[in-house]
């Protein structure tokens, strides 16, 4: 398996993905293309011998960043690709300066907060309501 930046090219498989794995609330073909388009973007994707396993990504700010997604396909959960991705981005954001990195997670996302917290995230506030069905959001942040 490899880590690398998407390409324009991923951006229809990476959308089935997000469709795959966040069905309450998936981001566009047009929104995803629309992230990679932006200069403040940066993009993960776990190839496994051309078929997407994982993507994730973070948007660049003055001095953090925020992890705008991370996504592992359910056939690819728990080997570590989920975590890969996300140090992936932390140093891509360190690289380019960045002090601290943010995220949100749904609070009834159990898994994906472990594993936020293995990577030394650590829970800032909530944000109640914060979905378009009314769950809550704990963002959560890391130092860098």
């Amino acid at each position: 398996m490899n880590l690398r930046r998407w390409k324009y090219e991923d951006i229809l498989r990476i959308s089935e993905l997000e469709k795959e794995c966040f069905p309450q609330e998936p981001w566009s073909y047009r929104m995803l293309a629309d992230s990679f388009e932006n200069e403040k973007f940066i993009g993960v994707l776990c190839d496994d011998g051309g078929e997407i396993a994982g993507y994730g990504g973070l948007t660049l700010g003055y001095d953090t960043a925020d992890i705008d997604n991370i996504a592992v396909s359910e056939s690819y959960r728990g080997g570590g690709i989920g975590g890969a991705m996300l140090e992936w981005l932390v140093a891509a954001a360190a690289e380019r300066g960045m002090t601290r990195v943010f995220l949100e997670v749904r609070v009834s996302n159990s898994r994906a907060m472990a594993l936020y917290l293995k990577h030394n995230f650590k829970g800032v506030y909530a944000r109640t309501r914060y979905y378009t069905d009314g769950e809550d959001c704990l963002v959560m942040a890391r130092e860098i």
